[in-house]
């Protein structure tokens, strides 16, 4: 028996356990996603760069540059052969992770403004993979690469009267608030709880920085982007989850207020019609335009409302979760593409993060419908898969104002890495296995 295999009645016993049964999880599981997902990492093999220093992979194969960044690099492959380690037991996998790992530590910067601290752009996102790839490994030089990575992190912060920051950005993507997430998860992981104080004081700006709204309160990505974006990645929706989660961490009853604020503001210019609760993509004109994944869609945004569930127990965030599930439920994806809903099947934007929100969901709460959607996104996913000679790649429109510009990515918010993550992930679900690696802006447990 491989690793993470279990027995027909210990995934009954799972299953049970969470409602499965008698909700019905069991009706229409997909088949052959570990297959599916060895395939992509057949292909993401076929690319890889090996060099003295360990191995990289391009973002496009066709045109081969290295990147380093969570986003769109290295460190999403990492994580994607982490997760097949764990889904096979394979031992070849998890070297591959290592061999990664190293080329990541090898090509830190001397300052992170070379590339900067951000979670999903700069080294932010490059400590949480070595942290996760050395809980897995034990590797004392992955622990040592990563309290490099903290160190330059701290080195690096600008301090005002307000607090701290690293760039003119808010966000969770590259500004504060993703890097003050990653700081919370490396104060745990790492054991240096004075990570939680620098992770505050970038909560502390970021209340300084909250723009009065009608109801509520809003934030911009910078000072001098020309729109307001109010969903996760770029977002008040991201910065309130942020404050939230500095909240559960400190007992500080400011960032709950804050984070309680934000929330204020967007359920505030929420579309309530018919029950949904979308949130438009931005403003000005950008308020008709409703985008579904986890950018600038409910994917995302649903976070912030259930961690002020989780934290609250109010009905009414858990309300806005399961109203956000079903804007999404009723817009008529994947089947139907809408304005902000178009040909791509990726975390960020498409339907691999639709596709783990509903499977968070369906962990969450006893209603088949969530199960469901998960297993019609993740199908469509599949479909959507290009054979190669060496596996399975998906080639995509990464933008929806550049519907012509296909390219078959690797990383992990745009590519192949992502799209085989999500798959594995649907494969223990049905299995009755939890969720593995649990990413710093995300409040599921997956149990």
């Amino acid at each position: 028996m491989i690793r993470g295999e279990v027995s027909v009645p210990k995934i009954l016993t799972s299953l049970i356990s969470i409602g499965a049964l008698s909700s019905g999880l069991l009706a229409a599981p997909v088949e052959g996603l570990l297959e599916k997902a060895i395939q992509a990492e057949r292909w993401i093999d076929s690319v890889k760069i090996v060099t003295d220093e360990g191995l990289a992979w391009p973002i496009d194969p066709a045109q081969p540059q290295v990147a380093t960044n969570l986003y769109s690099g290295t460190p999403g492959i990492v994580l994607f052969y982490l997760e097949l380690y764990r889904a096979t037991g394979a031992p070849a996998y998890l070297e591959t992770a290592k061999q990664g790992a190293r080329y990541l530590i090898h090509h830190l910067p001397t300052s992170n403004e070379e590339f900067g601290a951000g979670l999903y752009t700069g080294v932010g996102g490059v400590g949480f993979t070595l942290i996760e790839t050395a809980r897995l490994t034990g590797d004392f030089e992955l622990w040592q690469g990563a309290l490099r990575i903290v160190q330059l992190i701290e080195e690096s912060a600008k301090m005002d009267a307000a607090g701290a920051y690293w760039n003119e950005s808010t966000d969770i993507i590259g500004g504060s608030a993703g890097i003050a997430l990653f700081l919370l998860y490396a104060a745990e992981q790492l054991q240096e709880l004075r990570l939680l104080d620098l992770a505050a004081s970038a909560g502390r700006s970021l209340m300084f920085q909250a723009k009065t709204a009608e109801k509520g309160s809003k934030w911009a990505m910078s000072a001098d982007f020309p729109r307001l974006m109010p969903n996760f990645s770029h977002g008040t929706a991201g910065i309130a989850y942020l404050l939230a989660v500095l909240y559960q961490e400190t007992g500080e009853k400011e960032f709950l207020d804050s984070a309680l604020e934000g929330a204020e503001y967007l359920l505030s210019v929420a579309n309530t019609e018919g029950g949904v609760c979308l949130i438009f993509h931005h403003e000005p004109d950008g308020e008709d335009l409703y985008y579904l994944g986890w950018c600038h869609g409910p994917v995302g945004t649903a976070r912030l409302f259930y961690k002020l569930h989780q934290i609250t127990g109010q009905p009414r965030w858990e309300t806005a979760v399961k109203d956000s599930a079903k804007g999404i439920l009723e817009s008529g994806i994947p089947d139907q593409p809408t304005p902000g809903f178009w040909n791509n099947v990726s975390q960020c934007c498409g339907s691999a993060g639709v596709t783990e929100f509903f499977l968070d969901l369906a962990a969450e709460y006893d209603d088949e419908r969530y199960a469901s959607m998960a297993h019609k996104m993740a199908r469509q996913a599949v479909a959507h898969a290009t054979a190669t000679a060496d596996g399975a790649k998906w080639i995509q429109a990464e933008h929806r104002v550049q519907p012509d510009l296909l390219i078959a990515q690797i990383g992990y918010m745009q590519g192949a890495s992502g799209i085989g993550m999500m798959l594995l992930r649907l494969d223990a679900f049905q299995r009755g296995l939890k969720r593995g690696i649990r990413f710093p802006d995300s409040p599921f447990q997956g149990k």
